[in-house]
């Protein structure tokens, strides 16, 4: 299951919300991929979170298999919203 997301806070994909994506997926049993053109990463993994470069206006795939994909892209396409949210609220 694939799921095209996109990148909408100005601060982008960095660290502390990059950490909260990990924590989310490893909830979930499904194997988790972000797609980025011709490149993958593992949603598992913070670091090739951070090495996708998902900066404000990225468009990007996110991969999902397993019992409980549905539920992990949900998860997580609500939680870039969440930050999107988040920095409006810090940005006053």
């Amino acid at each position: 299951m694939r799921r095209e997301v996109e990148i909408l806070n100005p601060l982008c994909l960095h660290p502390r919300p990059a950490a909260e994506c990990g924590r989310a997926v490893h909830k979930f049993a499904s194997e988790i991929t972000i797609r980025k053109g011709e490149e993958h990463f593992s949603a598992h993994s913070i670091l090739e979170v951070l090495s996708a470069n998902l900066d404000c206006g990225s468009r990007f795939t996110i991969e999902a298999i397993g019992a409980d994909a549905k539920e992990a892209l949900d998860r997580l396409e609500q939680l870039l919203f969440e930050f999107k949210e988040q920095e409006k609220d810090w940005q006053g």
